[in-house]
């Protein structure tokens, strides 16, 4: 059974609606699925892990500082690990900027080679424009379900 991580930071729980619906297409597909915020998450989490869904608002054009100080302390036990974990992003901004989901792909490629699942050819995260529409949810429920299969 596939090990999935869900760690995010929402400030309004529009990411954090997100996380739920990844959660619930995980699950749904048979992955043991842990969801945690990011003040709560630590590398523990990580080394555990099959494959890790981040999430993020878009914040001032980059992530959360709750995520990125997730990475800060993570980083001496986890970086530089090259045991190909797969991850994929998520993220609500009210711009619809996919800047959020770049920087944690920037941030992850600076410390390891885990590989990016897109699932879009048009886009490789899911971003939602404030609430997140039924439409949105479905896909990150799919997304859920997708990463699940894939490491199955």
């Amino acid at each position: 059974m596939p090990k999935i991580l869900i760690v995010y930071h929402s400030d309004t729980g529009n990411t954090e609606s997100m996380a739920k619906a990844i959660h619930h297409g995980a699950q749904a597909a048979g992955a043991e699925v842990s969801l945690k915020k990011a003040s709560d998450a630590d590398a523990q989490d990580i080394l555990d892990c099959d494959g890790v869904a981040f999430g993020s608002p878009n914040c001032l054009h980059y992530m959360a500082g709750k995520l990125k100080d997730f990475f800060d302390r993570i980083w001496k036990k986890v970086g530089y690990q090259n045991d190909d974990k797969l991850y994929t992003t998520f993220s609500s901004a009210g711009s619809g900027e996919t800047d959020a989901m770049e920087s944690i792909d920037h941030v992850l490629s600076i410390f390891c080679e885990w590989k990016k699942v897109n699932f879009t050819q048009a886009f490789p995260g899911i971003i939602a424009r404030g609430t997140p529409s039924q439409e949105v949810l479905e896909k990150c429920q799919e997304m859920g379900t997708k990463l699940a299969r894939l490491l199955q």
